[in-house]
Formats: C-alpha cells, sequence, structure tokens
C-alpha cells in the first residue's frame, strides 16, 4: 500500500499567500498552495531503488499504477499538501527580483521510520504563481538529465538532491532548444525530487530585498529548528545565527570540493539554485570534463562571459555566499560572525583542494610541494588536451620503477607516459608533442611516491576511491535520451546501474568508460546545453 508519514513543517510554520492556485503574481509570503496539473497518460519510466527503500517502499508499491498516478501529479495521498516556494535570486550577476518554484510542486514533507525527513516535490508538474510566462511543464531530455544525475552523484559522494521517479506523461511540451526561434514538440516528463530541504539561498534574499526583516527572521528560525537541529547548543541570537552561517558556508565549500575532484560542472549557479544544505541542486545545463578545460562550461547562455566555467567555482561560491551574507545581515548588529563564516568557506575548501590532491594522487598527505606537482599535472593536461577523468584512474595503475629519470631510486625504466595514457589523449598531435614534458612530470611524480608512506596497495585504494572510473558524460546521457524517446526507456535504468558503482571496474561496460567520441565534440545534448527545460 502506498504511504507516507507527512509531517509539512514549512507550510505549518511559514506564513502562505492567502489566494490558492495559480496564476502569476508577486507573492509576498514564504509559499503558495497548488496542485500539480494532471496529465494524459502517466507511465512510469525509471525509479532509484535506493532512494525508495530510504522513504520505505516496497518494488510492489513502484510497480502500481498509483505510483505513476501520484508522480505525475494526477493523484494526491492522504496528508499531501501541495505548494510552490517563493524565492529570488542574483542571476549571473545581476539581482532578479522574485523567482520562486515556476515548475516545481513539492507535495510534502516525509519522515520515514528512521526519522529522516524527505521533501518530495515533483518537477514538471504545471504552473505555479511563479511560473512567469512559461507552462510549468518539462520535457523529457531535461528530466533524464536530472533523474540520472542527481542519482548517479549521489554514488560518487557527492552532497546532492536525489531522485526518486521518472515519469512520462503522455503529453507533449512545445519547446525552443536552441533559443533560435523555431519552437518544437517533445514528449513531456516529470521528476520526483527527493531532499532533506530545497530552502535555497534565494529564499533568504528575497524577504530581505524586500526589507520583510520579520520573514526573514522566521526563515532562518525555522530553517536551523527543523534542518540544523545539531546548532541547539550554540545559543541564541547573533551567537546562533552566526553558527549557522559558518555551517551553511562549510557544507558549500564541501560541495564544491566534490564538484572539483570529479569533473563536474553546474552550468548555472545563480543564488536561487544555491542550497542552504550545501546539496547540489536543480540540474540544468550541467556537464562533466572531458578534456582538462578550466575554461569550459556547458551551458549556451554563459557562452560569452563564462562566469560558471569549471575553474571558477569556487570563486563563484564565495560571491554567492556574499549575496547570502548580505541578506542575512539584519539580523546581526556587526559584521565580524558573517566574515567569520565566509573565513570558514575559505579554510574549508582550502583543506578540501589539498584534500582532493592527496587522494587523486594516492599521497598519504598534502604537501605545498604537492600542490604545485598537481598544478604541473592540470596545466599539461589543459595544453595537451588530456581527458581528466582517464587520466586520473589510469594514474592507479602506474608503477614508479617505470620511469624513465627515476630508475636511481625507483627501479628500471620499462613504460613511458605516452604507452601508459594513450588513451586519455583527444589530439595525437598534441600527445606526441607533450611526451617529453609528461614524462618529466611522472619521473617526478615518481620521486615523491618514494616518499609516500602508502604502501602500493593502499596508495591504489586510496586513488581508486578518490578517481571514478565511470562518469556521467553528457554524451551518454544522450544516448539514454535518445532511446528513451525512441521507446526504450530501459536505457536510463541501465545507465543508472553503472553509474551507481562509479569507483568500480565493471567488466563489460567498458565503453560507459570511454573517452568522448568525436561525433559529440558538436552535437546537441554533448557539448553546450541550454537552459530550455
Amino acid at each position: 500500500m502506498l504511504r507516507f508519514d507527512f509531517d509539512n513543517a514549512l507550510i505549518r510554520e511559514l506564513p502562505g499567500d492567502p489566494r490558492i492556485g495559480p496564476g502569476v503574481r508577486e507573492v509576498a509570503q514564504a509559499w503558495s498552495a497548488v496542485e500539480p496539473t494532471a496529465v494524459a497518460a502517466p507511465r512510469l519510466l525509471a525509479h532509484s531503488a535506493e532512494m525508495a527503500g530510504a522513504l520505505g517502499l516496497t518494488a510492489e508499491d513502484v510497480a502500481s499504477d498509483r505510483f505513476a498516478r501520484v508522480f505525475a501529479g494526477n493523484d494526491l495521498l492522504p496528508g499531501m499538501q501541495p505548494y510552490a516556494a517563493n524565492y529570488g535570486g542574483h542571476q549571473f550577476g545581476h539581482w532578479a527580483g522574485q523567482l520562486g518554484d515556476g515548475r516545481a510542486i513539492t507535495l510534502g514533507e516525509t519522515v520515514n521510520a528512521a526519522g529522516q525527513r524527505w521533501e518530495l516535490q515533483l518537477k514538471g508538474a504545471g504552473p505555479t504563481p511563479y511560473s512567469r510566462s512559461a507552462d510549468g511543464r518539462a520535457v523529457l531530455r531535461s528530466s533524464v538529465r536530472e533523474f540520472l544525475c542527481s542519482e548517479a552523484m549521489h554514488h560518487l559522494g557527492v552532497p546532492t538532491t536525489r531522485a526518486l521517479s521518472l515519469v512520462g506523461t503522455g503529453e507533449a511540451v512545445v519547446r525552443d532548444m536552441f533559443y533560435d526561434g523555431r519552437p518544437a514538440p517533445e514528449p513531456g516528463a516529470i521528476v520526483c525530487r527527493v531532499a532533506p530541504s530545497f530552502l535555497r539561498f534565494g529564499n533568504f534574499e528575497l524577504p530581505a530585498a524586500r526589507g520583510d526583516f520579520e520573514l526573514l527572521r522566521r526563515l532562518a528560525d525555522f530553517c536551523i529548528a527543523r534542518d540544523h537541529p545539531q546548532l541547539r547548543g550554540e545559543g541564541e541570537g547573533e551567537a546562533l545565527y552566526g553558527a549557522w552561517f559558518a555551517e551553511v558556508c562549510e557544507r558549500t565549500a564541501v560541495m564544491i570540493g566534490h564538484w572539483m575532484r570529479v569533473g563536474f560542472v553546474h552550468g548555472v549557479m545563480n543564488t536561487d539554485n544555491m542550497s542552504i544544505l550545501g546539496l547540489t541542486i536543480d540540474y540544468g545545463p550541467y556537464g562533466w570534463i572531458d578534456n582538462y578545460a578550466p575554461d569550459w562550461t556547458p551551458n549556451t547562455t554563459d557562452r560569452q562571459h563564462r562566469r560558471y566555467r569549471f575553474g571558477q567555482q569556487p570563486a563563484v561560491a564565495y560571491w554567492n555566499l556574499g549575496r547570502l551574507a548580505a541578506a542575512l545581515s539584519p539580523l546581526f548588529d556587526g559584521v565580524e560572525r558573517l566574515q567569520d563564516g565566509l573565513q570558514r568557506y575559505i579554510d574549508t575548501y582550502t583543506a578540501a583542494d589539498r584534500e582532493n590532491t592527496a587522494r587523486k594522487l594516492g599521497l598519504a598527505e598534502c604537501r605545498d610541494d604537492d600542490v604545485e606537482l598537481m598544478q604541473a599535472l592540470q596545466d599539461l593536461m589543459r595544453v595537451a588536451e588530456v581527458d581528466m577523468t582517464l587520466m586520473f584512474r589510469a594514474l592507479l595503475a602506474f608503477e614508479p620503477g617505470g620511469v624513465s629519470g627515476a630508475e636511481d631510486a625507483l627501479g628500471p625504466q620499462s613504460n613511458t607516459f605516452t604507452d601508459a595514457f594513450d588513451s586519455a589523449f583527444y589530439d595525437a598531435g598534441k600527445r606526441d608533442a607533450s611526451a617529453a614534458a609528461f614524462d618529466e612530470w611522472l619521473a617526478r611524480y615518481a620521486r615523491r611516491l618514494r616518499d609516500n608512506p602508502l604502501a602500493p596497495a593502499g596508495r591504489r585504494e586510496r586513488m581508486r576511491l578518490a578517481n571514478p572510473r565511470y562518469v556521467l558524460r553528457n554524451y551518454l546521457a544522450q544516448q539514454a535520451i535518445d532511446r528513451a524517446t525512441a521507446g526504450e526507456p530501459e536505457a536510463v535504468m541501465e545507465l543508472l546501474d553503472v553509474m551507481r558503482r562509479p569507483y568500480d571496474d565493471q567488466p563489460g561496460r567498458e565503453r560507459f568508460a570511454a573517452r568522448r567520441p568525436d561525433w559529440a565534440r558538436t552535437r546537441a545534448g554533448c557539448s553546450m546545453l541550454s537552459c530550455s527545460s
């Protein structure tokens, strides 16, 4: 029997819009009651067994017709009280005013048998008061990408919102995919997103911008009480708010550190897309670094200025936290505690970056020289067009005794860089031109390993758990989208199954670990993507 134990704290504790239903409008409160719009033919296309289990659902529950209807928005279960949240945000560095859940509708907050709170949210379930000129729907391609990436990131160990289900609607949605004036119908779909909370920086920015400091304080008190119970011993007033902001900064830094470790590019780091819990949220035009390119962004809207490029993500997160600090400043008499929080971000990210260096290179610790060692490798990878994931994974098999320049300390030479790492290069000419420089770097790395206390097996295991074999490359997601669009949704579940064990070698699935094929360099959905849903 499909059931949940709901405790809808947000709508109980925070003021809501007196009007009910859709209809675009300015809203002074924290949320608006609105029900999902029913679809023609809901059909379950894919689901996360792990997320279903966390919610207490059985395989029979998921397979039932009612599951598809509920998570398409056609039926409501007892205790569900649907609403859309109200928030603002800075988009591409500029204040955008009220934004809100334009195509996301929260069904309710459920508490599982372990006492964990999960907010169930449908993305693509119809219009809300915050839809502006849009229809509140989502297309299959973006829904597949969000469903897959939410779960892939979880299995990579990256803090993230989750996904329970992907449901086809049986209806077409018209979208201008390339913003070129040629809209076309596409199959529609709805993702059920799941998280302890979907509160974001923008929830606090909007009341602050409007001068509604009472709502700002109520939001902060609510978030601390519900989502940060471990802070109860931090006192009250400024001391408590300061501890809370510092934790937001720390969690954000940890999240960004993981992004950089696995090569993930969010693509649209607006403040309305930044989780107050430090979770990766709102999977739109994201991408994974193939050839190492710190200036790359997958977002066509960001093509000119590249504000949200891969290498800029740590700085953008700090800037976003600065906007949150400004919004929260009415809760403080001075700026010292807010400055302490921002410093916590810097310190935590610096530590995470050094830990990434140590783990990715298999070192017991990161010394100052190791930071430069990693930077030297990244510089070579950028110039020579080397695949980030394949390069670091190949280092697991590296034997220090087989490197030119290190024979006296580590054994005879038996291989060169291009022998061992050929599959990581995208350009044969650049590979040959950089071979000597890479061999020199490997010799330096081999000498460093001589002073590493980890045994070879321990070093390789440390590296294995930091350097994934499989990541959700855009071309892999697009292949699954193409097959799902053609009526083969099992391709989505197949790819999800691969991404469940991203750090393990999976015999027979080597094609999912291959470098980006040449045809994917310019194909839509495989390189640059738009924000089109």
